[in-house]
């Protein structure tokens, strides 16, 4: 299993043969204002510029989306991607929203899916706190979000935990799965008036105590806005915590390799 780190959570994941293109946010940087009602607004994004060419980026065997919010589905993956790529997307919503764009090679994946011989387990996102939910219009925004578990015959399970905060469900699903490789989205984005809703720099040791075997793999970091917890930060909390047999900080364009 080979996981390069691109920019924010886009990421290209080598499993069981395949090259799987994880949420592309493709833009160069500084092309879109910052997210309104977030911190640092007055920021455009992206934050730094791809450390890969686009064309090397998507020479992929697959898309797969964990939502559709722009910071991990911009409009020049739209347009950069062909539009018969195979994309793997959570739900309908968002099929119909690829559909619209033109991407007519689209499936819901599932645990039924049979990608040789991968299959992906949709696992349970809250992407911010309940007060941002009991809000409607922020709830709206917010949305529906997925994790996902990849297994395979001949590879360690991995859990890509995607854009959540610190909950039991998901707490559940690492105590359940017991997976081998987690992805954590450690960027401690935060809306204004609501607070955190991805993970931040603790959310790294309360995996580590749940999961101590475990490999960790951090992102979501440094690349938007409103994302507070750099990769320079991260690896100083690694380090403080004596984490690093367990916790890889990967730079942009840099790949980990996992193998025991």
């Amino acid at each position: 299993m080979k996981i390069t780190q691109i920019r924010n959570a886009t990421q290209i994941i080598e499993y069981a043969g395949k090259r799987i293109l994880i949420d592309p946010m493709l833009a160069p940087k500084g092309t879109y204002p910052g997210f309104e009602g977030t911190v640092n607004a007055h920021l455009d994004n992206p934050r730094v510029d791809l450390p890969l060419s686009i064309e090397e980026i998507i020479d992929i065997d697959a898309v797969l989306l964990t939502h559709t919010h722009p910071d991990h589905w911009d409009e020049t993956a739209v347009n950069a991607i062909p539009k018969e790529q195979l994309i793997f997307v959570q739900h309908e919503q968002d099929k119909a929203i690829l559909a619209s764009q033109g991407f007519n090679n689209l499936e819901i994946f599932s645990e039924d899916t049979d990608f040789g011989g991968i299959s992906f387990q949709r696992t349970f996102c809250q992407h911010g706190p309940e007060a941002a939910f009991e809000h409607e219009q922020m709830a709206e925004i917010l949305g529906e979000v997925t994790g996902v578990i990849f297994s395979h015959p001949d590879e360690k399970t991995l859990y890509l935990v995607g854009d959540t905060i610190w909950v039991k469900p998901v707490e559940n699903t690492m105590r359940q799965a017991q997976p081998d490789v987690v992805i954590l989205n450690t960027g401690w984005a935060h809306v204004l008036g609501f607070g955190p809703i991805i993970m931040g720099l603790e959310d790294v040791l309360k995996t580590h105590q749940l999961l101590p075997k475990a490999d960790i793999v951090t992102t979501h970091m440094g690349a938007v806005n409103h994302a507070l917890v750099t990769t320079q930060q991260m690896r100083d909390y690694v380090t403080a915590n004596q984490l690093s047999d367990w916790v890889h900080v990967p730079e942009d364009g840099e790949a980990v390799t996992i193998t025991h």
